[in-house]
């Protein structure tokens, strides 16, 4: 049954995909209000007349439904055929927070929110898979023995990293969620704009001023310039410090080339924001990266825990 609950990890790691990025499409397209404040029909219709802002809503409603059994169906596999700590608490991780976004999803059709509420529904998605994405990876190991507290595999003899470089990955991925946040902030407030079409500049000015909408925007850019210096710091150390871990270091560079990804598809987005179609497709690739970024800072923070220096001597 381990293999069939790898089978459907993955699947319900592909459907958590989509889900995030159907939801990047509604957002961008501003069909969230494409079925009215009808839930979970659509305009008082299981299958709404068509229009295109309601069948977007619509079919983003149809994959989160889908993609909730297969990560209910996904929980119950691995609580009943999984011993793995850490599995068990991805599969959790997943449920809950697919129940949570899709609950924020339908009070905020039922009820319209603000701005600030709205972000967090992007960031609960992002939640929900990268637990899922974790849960695969970790599956892959499930053959190999366990370690004595039940958290990962036996690492006995295996090198160790500094309690100063986990917690420095840790904040990272903390700060990350930060960073990622003010984006959705900045979409949910149509803030994209703010700036003008100047890049890296905001309006021409290096410090502009920073009230309405180009204050949102200016704050975004520079929270995304110090995640870049973050990130390029634990890199740097993963890389040159714990290059014979082989996960750490593939990790390191994993993160930089997606920082780096990112600042570069924020630049199109700016300067796509006069081209509607091509304005879509940046603004999902944007929301692409920094799913897999976020993704692989949360495998990384785990592997760094795992690893950690006297892990082993507390057992």
């Amino acid at each position: 049954m381990l293999k069939w609950t790898k089978r459907l990890a993955l699947v319900t790691c592909i459907g958590m995909f989509i889900i995030v990025m159907a939801g990047a499409v509604v957002t961008q397209t501003e069909s969230g209000e494409g079925c009215g404040t009808d839930w979970p029909l659509c305009h008082g219709k299981f299958i709404p007349a068509y229009s295109i802002p309601s069948i977007i809503e619509y079919n983003h409603r149809l994959v989160t439904s889908i993609g909730g059994l297969l990560v209910l169906g996904t929980f119950i596999a691995v609580m009943k055929h999984v011993k793995r700590k850490e599995a068990k608490l991805y599969a959790s991780a997943a449920l809950f927070f697919t129940i949570l976004q899709a609950a924020l999803g339908a009070l905020a059709v039922i009820y319209p929110t603000s701005p600030l509420v709205m972000a967090l529904h992007f960031g609960f998605s992002l939640l929900g898979f990268a637990s899922t994405l974790l849960l695969v990876l970790v599956l892959r190991k499930a053959h190999l023995p366990d370690h004595p507290s039940g958290w990962g595999e036996a690492t006995e003899g295996s090198p160790k990293v500094s309690r100063g470089f986990m917690w420095m990955v840790w904040l990272t991925l903390i700060y990350t969620y930060v960073v990622v946040y003010l984006g959705a902030y900045v979409r949910h407030m149509d803030a994209a704009a703010g700036c003008g079409r100047d890049w890296p500049l905001c309006n021409g000015e290096v410090i502009p001023s920073l009230e309405g909408i180009q204050g949102v925007a200016f704050i975004h850019r520079l929270g995304a310039l110090l995640l870049f210096l973050l990130v390029a710091w634990v890199a740097h150390i993963g890389y040159r410090r714990y290059h014979l871990l082989k996960e750490v270091r593939t990790g390191s560079i994993a993160i930089i080339v997606l920082t780096v990804a990112q600042v570069l598809s924020g630049a199109l987005v700016v300067f796509s924001l006069n081209d509607e179609n091509l304005y879509l497709f940046t603004s999902l690739l944007h929301s692409f990266i920094i799913l897999f970024l976020f993704s692989i800072l949360c495998y990384l923070s785990i592997i760094t825990w795992l690893l950690r220096e006297g892990r082993d001597e507390q057992q």
